[in-house]
């Protein structure tokens, strides 16, 4: 095959390895099916139009041009001239599909769902990859800077994924290095023959039995072993360093017994809007709970407390060792009702988050793995990579009561709480403060503007749910929501609680969840679409107190309805039974349900059963069987070389019968073929500067055969000097019982793992990539030979 065509099909493999990193990203992964045909076809045509030759700027424009086509027959055939000419319509048809690609990336969380526009955007991504890698390895004959844009492939899904994974770094890397040793292949060879190597034959024989014209490929061990140790390192150094300390600094502690430490969270609000988009209210949670008011059942990941006009975020808080039981709320008096509940709570395993949900305030916590407390925002954190992917664990909190009378008595805050959730940037636009002024004009107290304010989002002011608003936690988007009066929860969270800071109330931003969906067993189910953010208003006597300002989302604390009833209280130990045998999953209908209630869809009561163990209904059907027909496909790939062997040392020795000197030679030829690959599967190169007479004599040494072994081996190197070079050969007998004898001897001699190692993973099947190399430079030429006939450009191009 030529330097150019083993370039060619390295620079494929490199680009649709390097794809491969974006899988994840996308379900299903059918695209790259797709993906990896018009690439074979892209890089197919750039061979034949080297082969023309075609000047070098020509042939990028030819691929170019043959990519935009490809393109538009796939994704806009309805608008094209003449079924696939690129026109006016079908170019503005590419560019509505990559700006709906743009927004559906924006919108749904990973794994996406493979629109028209998120396809477009992946297949023609890969194209245009796939070019840059062949226009700068094969048409410049320049391997190294290609891996430039390999690199921009795999970091576009590293920084998407939140993180690539090592398989995807290693099948790029792979790629990257097996174009590497193509082109030093290339080079090499150019300077002509090179002894004491591992041969390049297809047939595996040694010097002097291959007719071929082609040159012999150059030794390229040493490259393997730097590419191999480079590799490791790449894999393993970050690695070290990320989880040893030596990047990370203070980190988030040691875990138990650690102490200290701080975290610098990571915003949550990056995918609210994603998960509450997606087209699948897929689970992320389910849990029991023997609370008398599972309306309110709020699964709190943790606070934004920082406003710095740009965003919402979270403080850098020092972290501590889970203590038995936590310690009291902040500003909880102790007049205050408050009733004790307990609760099991199951993430399913597709769910991984560093921040623990928890009800609010949790008074104990038992869980296990690595988490640390942070006590401020009364938040667990996971500590070296704990996640909370299939996390089972018991929480109790408390159901704080306060009434109308005691919110409304709360006294003022301390110095320190106001200074620091009272401050608001000075970009935040003065009609937030004079809306806040004028919506609440008449209170006499904090409560009571704190209710006008959450009554202005959900009743009064006029605004309207919508998830399709571009998400914003600044002080601009503030203005605009109040301006536009369309968002969701991130909208009127946020703007409600700066409103409050505003008037001199502590505030701050919850991000969790709400309470989910009933179950016919009783137990309730949390999905991605009840994500959900709440401002906290801080009282003194009561501390940290949940509003509800969000039309259509969860349910407003009965302490903000008017006439709000006493709550009941749950004994922890006896929880209440239900009414009806099978609780329903929907709420039930009240005449005296508050009219922002039924509004919200939360009227009557849906009584949860006392705790028990929680429950994961696992993955669908559908995933498991196409997990293990993925895992089954694996399998049967990584024993290919196996069973490519098996036959082909079946062929080998069961050579059918013939009397002409043709079919003597070939038989004598195939066992020594067999002799030759059964010593390289057990680590003994084969080397083609040798004579037949030399080989065998090298297996013998190397491969420490007893005299009966190595008789055996010499008869079938005799055999094939007979064939080859007597005058009248001499039809040899015995040889299938001699490449037994031998195979038996070098497998004796060899170590366990070398054993295994030529059974499961045999070298010499490395011959299916070179015969695949050779199948390919034939379908090339054929190709080529049509073009024959067509004047030829003058080329400055050489090798």
């Amino acid at each position: 095959m030529s330097g150019r065509g083993r370039l060619a099909l390295c620079a494929f493999a490199a680009t649709l390895l390097a794809a491969g990193s974006m899988l994840p990203l996308v379900d299903p992964a059918s695209w790259i099916v797709q993906a990896a045909f018009l690439l074979a076809i892209q890089s197919g045509v750039g061979a034949l139009a080297r082969r023309v030759p075609l000047p070098r700027l020509l042939i990028i424009t030819v691929q170019f041009l043959l990519t935009l086509v490809m393109l538009t027959v796939v994704f806009a055939r309805g608008q094209a001239l003449v079924g696939f000419l690129p026109g006016p319509e079908a170019v503005q048809r590419l560019a509505d599909l990559l700006t709906a690609g743009a927004d559906d990336v924006g919108r749904y969380a990973i794994p996406a769902p493979a629109t028209d526009g998120i396809r477009l955007m992946l297949v023609g991504g890969v194209l245009l990859i796939g070019l840059a890698v062949d226009t700068l390895a094969v048409t410049f004959r320049s391997a190294a800077p290609a891996g430039l844009p390999l690199l921009a492939l795999y970091s576009v899904a590293s920084g998407l994924s939140g993180g690539a994974g090592r398989l995807w770094f290693l099948l790029a890397a792979s790629g990257y290095l097996l174009l590497l040793l193509a082109e030093g292949r290339d080079r090499i060879s150019q300077w002509g023959r090179v002894f004491g190597g591992t041969g390049r034959s297809p047939n595996g024989l040694a010097a002097g039995l291959e007719m071929s014209s082609g040159r012999p490929l150059a030794p390229v061990r040493t490259g393997r072993r730097i590419g191999a140790l480079a590799l490791g390192m790449a894999l393993v150094v970050p690695t070290s360093a990320l989880s040893g300390g030596w990047l990370t600094g203070s980190g988030s502690g040691s875990g138990k017994g650690g102490g200290g430490g701080t975290i610098s969270a990571v915003n949550p609000l990056v995918s609210l809007q994603n998960d509450l988009n997606q087209p699948e209210n897929r689970q992320v949670m389910s849990y029991r709970t023997n609370s008398g008011s599972p309306q309110d059942f709020y699964l709190r990941i943790l606070a934004l407390d920082q406003f710095t006009g740009s965003e919402w975020r979270p403080s850098r808080r020092s972290l501590q060792d889970v203590p038995k039981r936590l310690p009291n709320p902040d500003g909880l008096a102790a007049d205050v009702a408050v009733t004790e509940i307990r609760s099991n709570i199951s993430a399913s395993r597709s769910y991984q988050q560093t921040y623990l949900p928890l009800p609010y305030p949790a008074t104990e916590i038992k869980i296990g793995g690595n988490w640390r407390y942070e006590r401020a925002g009364r938040t667990l954190v996971g500590d070296r990579g704990q996640t909370t992917r299939g996390a089972q664990y018991t929480v109790s909190s408390l159901v704080v009561q306060p009434t109308a009378d005691q919110l409304a008595a709360a006294g003022p805050a301390s110095a320190t709480m106001r200074r620091e959730y009272t401050q608001v940037p000075g970009s935040l636009p003065k009609v937030v403060k004079e809306t806040a002024e004028r919506v609440t004009k008449g209170a006499t107290n904090n409560y009571e503007r704190a209710v006008k304010l959450q009554n202005f989002f959900a009743l009064d002011g006029g605004f309207t749910y919508d998830t399709s608003v571009t998400s914003g936690t600044g002080s601009a988007a503030i203005g605009r929501f109040l301006k536009a009066k369309r968002g969701f929860c991130v909208h009127f969270s946020f703007t409600m609680a700066a409103m409050a800071r505003t008037l001199g109330i502590p505030a701050r931003v919850a991000v969790g969840f709400t309470p989910g969906t009933g179950q016919s067993d009783g137990s309730m189910s949390v999905g991605l679409r009840d994500a959900h953010a709440w401002p906290e208003l801080y009282f003194e006597g009561i501390g940290w107190t949940r509003f509800e300002p969000t039309p259509t989302r969860g349910s407003a604390p009965e302490y903000t309805l008017p006439d709000a009833p006493a709550g009941g209280s749950a004994n922890p130990s006896r929880p209440q039974a239900s009414a009806s045998a099978a609780p329903s999953a929907a709420p039930s209908a009240s005449d005296s349900c508050p009219p922002q209630l039924r509004r919200q869809g939360e009227c009557g009561s849906s009584t949860a059963p006392g705790a028990a163990a929680p429950k994961d209904p696992g993955a669908p059907v559908g995933t498991v069987v196409r997990v293990v027909l993925a895992a089954l496909l694996v399998l049967a790939l990584l024993l290919l070389p196996l069973f490519w062997r098996v036959r082909v040392r079946t062929r080998r020795l069961n050579w059918s019968a013939g009397r002409t000197p043709a079919d003597a030679t070939a038989r004598t030829l195939a066992a020594w073929r067999e002799i030759t690959d059964t010593a390289w599967d057990h680590g003994i190169g084969p080397d083609d500067s040798l004579t037949p007479r030399k080989a065998a004599a090298r297996v013998v040494r190397l491969g420490r055969l007893d005299p009966d072994e190595a008789a055996a081996v010499h008869r079938v190197a005799g055999a094939v000097e007979q064939v080859l070079y007597a005058p009248q050969p001499r039809a040899a007998t015995g040889l299938a019982e001699d490449v037994e004898t031998v195979r038996d001897g070098v497998r004796a001699s060899a170590d366990r793992f070398a054993r295994i190692r030529a059974v499961v993973a045999p070298r010499s099947a490395v011959r299916v990539i070179w015969a695949a190399s050779e199948s390919w430079s034939a379908l090339i030429g054929r190709w080529a030979a049509r073009w024959r006939g067509l004047p030829r450009w003058p080329s400055r191009q050489r090798g």
